[in-house]
């Protein structure tokens, strides 16, 4: 799987939230090489799972906006048919 970068102001933030869970739910200090590590490890290992749901979702969405469009595409070139007799 490949490895999401993240920019040095998204590993700050992330690494900063990875610290504050460790210290909140598992009552442990999680220095700041470990969380970067942590970080890297999440990123290799499941990262590219977010990233395809994100597609997926995303692909959803712009399938029912485009749907809706072809449908209002329908109904305008319905309403300019000239009847046949």
């Amino acid at each position: 799987m490949s490895n999401i970068k993240f920019s040095s102001t998204e590993t700050e933030q992330l690494v900063i939230k990875l610290q504050g869970y460790f210290a909140k739910e598992l009552d442990q200090d999680l220095g700041q090489f470990d969380a970067e590590f942590l970080l890297d490890f999440f990123s290799t290992e499941v990262g590219a799972y977010f990233y395809n749901r994100g597609l997926f979702d995303a692909q959803t969405i712009i399938a029912a906006k485009l749907e809706h469009v072809s449908e209002m595409v329908e109904e305008g070139i319905n309403e300019i048919e000239k009847p046949v007799s």
